[in-house]
């Protein structure tokens, strides 16, 4: 065994474990209060205000007497409905992360400086965050270029961030460790929002209009990113030298072979691809039904928007207590099956969801607690289990893998939801069409030998798996 393979000390150990879960905390401000409640909404008014200047200079302000469609942007040349742009950035910005973050996760592994890589990210996306506040009057461009910078920053800290979990924790502490991250994160992302949500409803108090107030929270969320990944950083160590002193453009040079590398080699790992072929079934659904449930909620079951900003908070508070008892429920029965169980329940939740009645708060407060108890949990543990399945030395390129698969297929849930509803003209049967995610996702772990897929990996097998 090499010194750089020698397990640290316990005390060691859990003092970096306790640090390196207060990037969940920072990190999760960016999902949940930038694109889930704020931006969105903001940057499409930007966009509308831009479309009807622009209509006022050649004509009537259709944009304001008219259909959405009429109320368009230029973009390159061609016209897009400025409600649509929100759409269209998300995809984009996904596909910018596909590209790039295969690129990051080979680099990390290739100068092995991941914690000075965190830093470098984490702080290029709270910076880009922060800078959206900027953004205002007619200048949605701005917004976008923002954007995207910050959303591939996030999204490549968060590749280096995974790939530390197999260096700080021994095979069996790594679902608790997981999980307390997970849970962290949910608690630090609702505390974020509630303080923003707060200003956002109360902004006639403090003699603010509601664009002054989500453009300090824009502000307050890359603040709270920057400040809290000092701790982190504080505390992570560098745990093995490079096994080539690289910088500059050679080590991007380096990236890119060992980028290939890893793709060849993955062949090699069927085990592990089918795991992760798994996940990526069952966690389209999870990020869909997330992802649609305040239109759900609104437009099926007629909730104002105040049940749907509550919503939110009970999904982000519960989400928590639902990490921690996934992550003990995984220490007495293993990963595997915590899981299975978990995609279970979400089969009975989505069934629930069927049945909310029309206007009924309190049902869809139950809901959301249904949903927060299994939120966490289960991408949580599927972090774990994966770090388990990954050759040793290639983790970050292996995690990078694991995101652009997850942001790859993230299109199919919402075109399932989308176009069910479109069909049917009912929100309800396209709630209930996302239990075949839950269904396929729970029968294929089913034939997933995780035991074997450890030892194939060439890592040592946990107590409980």
């Amino acid at each position: 065994m090499s010194v750089a393979d020698t397990p640290a000390p316990a005390i060691d150990r859990k003092r970096e474990q306790r640090g390196w879960i207060w990037y969940d905390w920072a990190n999760q401000v960016f999902p949940t209060s930038v694109i889930t409640v704020f931006l969105s909404g903001y940057l499409t008014a930007v966009a509308k205000e831009a479309a009807r200047e622009d209509v006022a200079r050649n004509g009537p302000d259709a944009c304001a007497t008219s259909s959405l469609q009429q109320c368009d942007i230029s973009v390159f040349g061609g016209y897009v409905p400025a409600g649509s742009l929100w759409g269209y950035l998300l995809s984009i910005a996904t596909v910018v992360q596909v590209l790039v973050l295969p690129i990051m996760g080979a680099i990390a592994d290739r100068t092995r400086n991941k914690r000075r890589m965190l830093a470098w990210t984490a702080f290029t996306g709270a910076a880009a965050t922060a800078a959206l506040s900027l953004v205002g009057g007619t200048d949605w461009h701005l917004g976008i270029a923002l954007f995207i910078l910050a959303n591939m920053s996030y999204g490549s800290s968060v590749v280096v961030y995974y790939a530390f979990l197999p260096e700080i924790a021994t095979p069996d502490e790594r679902d608790a460790v997981s999980s307390r991250g997970w849970a962290f994160g949910y608690l630090g992302g609702g505390l974020a929002l509630a303080v923003q949500l707060g200003l956002f409803i109360g902004h006639d108090a403090v003699g603010i209009d509601e664009a002054v107030a989500v453009r300090i929270g824009f502000v307050l969320s890359g603040l709270w990113w920057a400040a809290f990944t000092l701790v982190p950083l504080a505390r992570l160590k560098r745990h093995d030298e490079p096994h080539v002193r690289e910088s500059g453009a050679t080590v991007v040079t380096a990236g890119f072979r060992e980028l290939r590398q890893t793709l060849r080699q993955a062949k090699t790992f069927p085990l592990t691809l089918a795991f992760l072929g798994t996940y990526l079934i069952y966690t389209d659904g999870i990020a869909t039904v997330a992802n649609v449930s305040a239109q759900y909620g609104r437009d099926e079951l007629k909730l104002d928007e105040t049940v749907l900003i509550t919503t939110i908070l009970i999904v982000q508070f519960v989400a928590f207590g639902g990490a921690v008892v996934h992550g003990r429920m995984a220490r007495r029965w293993g990963a595997k099956r915590t899981i299975m169980t978990s995609l279970l329940v979400w089969i009975v939740v989505i069934g629930a969801a069927y049945f909310v009645q029309t206007g009924q708060q309190v049902q869809f407060y139950l809901l959301a607690v249904g949903i927060g108890i299994v939120l966490g949990g289960t991408n949580a543990l599927s972090r774990s289990l994966f770090s388990q399945m990954i050759p040793p030395g290639r983790e970050a390129q292996y995690f990078s893998l694991y995101e652009v698969g997850e942001r790859s297929t993230s299109w199919l849930g919402p075109l399932v939801f989308a176009g069910v509803g479109q069909a049917t003209g009912s929100f309800r049967l396209a709630i209930i069409s996302l239990v075949v995610f839950f269904i396929v996702g729970f029968v294929l772990m089913i034939f997933v030998p995780v035991r074997r897929a450890i030892v194939d990996a060439g890592n040592p097998v946990p107590a409980k798996v």
